[in-house]
């Protein structure tokens, strides 16, 4: 007979209620099991649905720049160069492996690989094509013959390029194709004359410091292989040859120059001239101290390095004028597509701005960048994408691979990558359109640009910080007030101004824009100073390892290129980034190559300086990767430090002291007293110190020195069996210890000869 209903556990006693209201243990971990199970299983699933839609058509077109750049970059961490033939038979075997594979699924594992072969190949074959003497050792009197290719107007002094042709010195075996020299202000020669001159030949200059910029390799490429100064007076002679057709394009391009300079001099003077050149002709050398240095620190540096944003501005002017122009004829922009013809229009005009401002490597990328986007206008297809971006990159990448490890085409992408992730996230439609409300467009008026200029300066600045804080070691923490503040009238008034007044100035009629021009660079010149000088403007930065500025960029590629909420991994990897960054040690102790400033960290955690000389640069170098807001004038500088005509002692954090010996008898008091000794002479065998000598120096340059124990781990500019071109190793090179530690009594100089009863010839 069946029971009837009851509510649950009635007549079965607690035990039974309790059976009723709580499932089996068994069925309680099986269902948690079951649940967790489904929740992996859904993350998976989202995980590989977000993989397959990032793995989608077209996606990886993006990457392949990256990974030729990985290439490149591989190059540059080679110690010695890499053989030019093994490296293209590689990348050919390693294409030929991705086109076979072209059907298979890992087709685009096959592509990247491919990439980055090529890209480690192309910049072998640059650096062959280019190859060159450079100078190793100091050349005094060294007498000097050939054309003057570019010169340098600056704000103290000036310089030219000299390719030689004929060079006589008391070391005749060498040979130098091209030298950079400093003369007096106003006395560089013309562009295209042919000179005679004596002069001091230096080699280019290392790394200040470990990790640092490296300027030798940058005069490499740029076929110099010494800089120097002039000595005496220059001749102008009459040429023994032809100078070719570069040199008369250089002497053409460079009397243009002076010519819109002369024009800009008559209306403009100081600052608003050297800028108003600088923004048209890419000299910007002759702009006072100060203003550049508030220009950089107020977040407007980059106005002054001709990059994107002012070709798109000469682009987009011509563009639009000449659409406007062609619209008033009537009848014309029915039947003609004059969409393109403005195309065109700007298309030449971008070239010619790129060959009046010298076609840098910033500019280069941003005309390259410009023209896809109006071919994509005059064949109709969509300009701004991931995809223009990656042929842009590409292109340069392609023509100068060296352009890689420079400032301005990692932040000048940086900033372009950020903004077209802008535009694909249609940013520009969360403001009031054309087809809004007439409340919306009245209530928007003129917000939409401002919130545009907002979120783009934000968004770019965001983007650059990264390169400016390891090249620059600061951050612009005003940047976007001082872009909002001053960039719509350089956008408005600057820029169009200066166009106006170049074509305007064959006519004689271009004073007044020049006039225009300067009012909107002396607004800009009062934003730059006014937020420089606001609490905290200077954001600095210590010195930190390449690794970390491998991670940033990854993690912002990654945040950039991805479209599903896979692209927040960038952001942890670019968290990884920072830390990282923020945990890297400073070093105690850094020695300049030629041992005339060493800087020891105190007690205080601060740097004093022991010095010989006055190498402002070097110290500014020195302080700025401390993070150190001091100059180098600064007294403070010297606290601690005990000098004497034999040498200078400092202590480092822990007690011990270094030596600055500068004479041979300072050396023996000092190797019993001072646990380090730098000098550049020979140090006793027996010296318990560790000693730091001019042939360690000589070989690797500028050191950074960290306390290890009761030792000091080194790090140096040009590690142990590092032989480049732009880093040309001596033919004596010797090994260095990677640690330096005090002797020991015993590891002193020991008399070898036996007892005398010992002292007996043997059988």
């Amino acid at each position: 007979m069946a029971e009837p209903d009851r509510p649950p556990g009635r007549g079965r006693g607690f035990a039974g209620a309790v059976a009723d209201v709580w499932p089996p243990r068994r069925a309680v971990q099986a269902g948690a099991y079951l649940a967790d199970t489904e929740t992996w299983s859904s993350w998976l699933a989202k995980l590989k649905a977000w993989a397959r839609a990032e793995a989608g058509v077209g996606r990886f077109l993006p990457w392949v720049p990256v990974a030729f750049g990985a290439g490149i970059a591989l190059y540059f961490t080679a110690d010695h160069e890499p053989v030019l033939w093994v490296a293209a038979t590689l990348a050919l075997m390693l294409s030929a492996a991705a086109f076979l594979l072209r059907r298979h699924r890992l087709f685009p594992i096959a592509v990247m690989i491919a990439a980055t072969a090529a890209g480690f190949t192309v910049a072998t074959a640059r650096t062959a094509r280019l190859a060159h003497t450079v100078l190793a050792r100091p050349l005094y009197s060294v007498a000097l013959s050939g054309f003057v290719e570019t010169r340098d107007i600056r704000e103290r002094s000036d310089r030219f390029v000299l390719r030689v042709t004929e060079m006589e010195s008391p070391r005749g075996e060498i040979t130098l194709a091209r030298v950079r020299l400093s003369v007096k202000k106003g006395m560089a020669p013309d562009v295209g004359s042919f000179v005679e001159l004596k002069a001091r030949l230096l080699p280019p200059l290392a790394p200040l410091r470990p990790g640092a910029y490296d300027f030798a390799r940058d005069m490499f490429f740029q076929g110099i292989g010494a800089s120097g100064f002039v000595m005496g007076a220059i001749k102008t002679v009459a040429p023994p040859q032809e100078g070719g057709f570069g040199l008369r394009y250089a002497a053409f391009m460079q009397d243009l120059r002076d010519t819109i300079d002369a024009r800009i001099r008559a209306r403009l003077d100081g600052d608003e001239r050297a800028i108003a050149t600088a923004l048209l002709t890419g000299r910007r050398d002759a702009i006072t101290t100060p203003v550049n240095d508030a220009m950089f620190i107020s977040g407007l540096g980059h106005v002054l390095s001709i990059s994107g944003y002012h070709m798109a501005v000469v682009a987009g002017v011509v563009f639009f004028a000449v659409r406007a122009l062609l619209a008033l004829i009537p009848g014309l922009h029915v039947s003609h597509p004059i969409k393109k013809w403005a195309a065109i229009a700007a298309l030449i005009a971008a070239a010619f701005y790129l060959l009046l401002s010298g076609a840098e490597v910033a500019t280069q990328r941003s005309f390259y960048m410009t023209a896809v986007v109006l071919i994509a206008v005059m064949v109709d297809r969509r300009a701004i994408t991931f995809r223009t971006l990656a042929v842009a990159a590409m292109i340069v990448l392609v023509i100068a691979p060296e352009a890689l490890v420079h400032p301005s085409f990692q932040m000048s992408f940086a900033a372009t990558l950020g903004l077209v992730v802008l535009v694909q996230l249609g940013l520009p439609q969360l403001f009031a359109t054309p087809d809004s409300s007439s409340a919306a467009r009245v209530a928007m008026w003129g917000g939409r640009e401002l919130m545009m200029l907002l979120f783009a300066s934000l968004v770019a600045g965001l983007a650059t910080t990264p390169y400016a804080a390891f090249h620059f070691h600061r951050v612009t923490p005003y940047g976007v007030l001082a872009n909002l503040a001053a960039m719509p009238v350089v956008s408005a008034l600057v820029m169009p101004a200066g166009l106006l007044g170049l074509a305007a100035a064959p006519l004689g009629l271009d004073g007044p824009f020049w006039s225009l021009m300067g009012w909107g660079i002396d607004w800009m010149i009062a934003v730059t100073r006014w937020v420089a000088a606001l609490p905290g403007a200077v954001g600095r930065v210590t010195a930190f390892g390449i690794g970390p500025l491998i991670a940033a960029s990854l993690g912002l590629v990654v945040m950039g290129f991805l479209r599903t909420p896979l692209r927040w991994s960038g952001a942890l990897v670019l968290a990884g980034a920072i830390l990282w960054a923020m945990m890297t040690p400073q070093p105690d102790i850094m020695i300049s190559g030629d041992a005339r400033n060493v800087a020891v960290r105190g007690r205080d955690g601060r740097l004093h300086l022991m010095r010989t000389g006055k190498d402002v640069f070097l110290v500014q170098e020195w302080l700025a990767a401390d993070a150190d807001a001091r100059t180098p004038a600064d007294a403070s500088l010297a606290d601690g430090v005990s000098c004497d005509d034999a040498g200078c002692v400092v202590p480092v954090a822990d007690g011990r002291f270094v030596s600055l010996a500068l004479r041979a008898e300072a050396l023996e008091d000092d190797c019993a007293r001072a646990a380090l000794i730098i000098t550049t002479r020979q140090a006793p065998s027996d010296c318990a110190a560790s000693v730091v000598d001019r042939d360690r120096l000589q070989h690797q340059g500028a050191l950074a020195l960290t306390r290890r124990g009761q030792g000091f781990a080194v790090e140096a500019v040009r590690p142990q069996g590092t032989q480049r071109p732009w880093w040309p190793a001596a033919a004596d090179a010797t090994d260095f210890e990677t640690t330096l530690t005090p002797r020991s009594p015993a590891s002193r100089s020991q008399d070898a000869t036996p007892p005398e009863t010992e002292q007996q010839q043997e059988d």
